[in-house]
């Protein structure tokens, strides 16, 4: 009802800030707060629980200033957005299709390489465990994220597929861009260019 709040916390934003529109936020109807939080664990389950999750991470929120909320839904709906700072995060809005593109590009795409990568390795080394200890720590965090659950991935596929596919087809093109020039002066460059990212300048 109108003087209720609903809000979630999954990793695409489109398609329900969309549905959100049709179905939330009236006078008459219940407030709807799209959000994400930027934070999580490759493995869900109470026994990883941990109370500092959020804290210094970024939660991000596709509001549409637009939305025409009960009274109660708008105070709701500021309770919720101190609620989250209290927890630690820093607040953000985004709109929604700018919010599907930029995490298409840092946080799907990190996970499908780590995804191709440890499947691959799997193929590769999979039969001759001891040497996954020799990739070490360098190994460990890149196959990090290569242990999340099919389940969640799968309906962010289905939810953000374009976005995704054109990164996927970028890092393609990079990827063999590198290989291509294994030998030559260009690889220094692509180094450089990823130390500068890294770096922040």
């Amino acid at each position: 009802g109108p003087e209720q709040l609903v809000t979630d916390v999954g990793s695409t934003k489109g398609q329900i800030t969309a549905s959100a529109s049709r179905l939330f936020n009236t006078p008459e109807r219940a407030a709807f707060l799209p959000g994400h939080p930027m934070a999580g664990k490759e493995r869900g389950g109470a026994e990883l629980g941990d109370a500092e999750l959020f804290r210094n991470a970024v939660w991000l929120f596709t509001d549409d200033p637009g939305w025409q909320r009960s009274d109660a839904g708008m105070a709701l709906t500021e309770d919720w957005r101190e609620l989250v700072k209290a927890m630690g995060s820093r607040v953000i809005d985004i709109d929604p299709a700018r919010h599907d593109v930029m995490v298409a590009w840092v946080s799907h795409l990190p996970q499908f390489t780590a995804t191709a990568l440890s499947a691959l390795l799997e193929e590769e080394v999979g039969d001759a465990p001891e040497l996954k200890d020799v990739g070490g720590r360098a190994l460990r965090e890149m196959t990090r994220l290569g242990a999340s659950p099919f389940s969640m991935w799968r309906d962010i596929a289905a939810t953000n597929t374009e976005a995704i596919e054109r990164a996927l087809l970028a890092l393609e093109q990079r990827l063999q861009y590198i290989r291509e020039n294994l030998r030559g002066p260009a690889l220094r460059e692509e180094f450089e260019h990823a130390n500068r990212f890294r770096s922040g300048s």
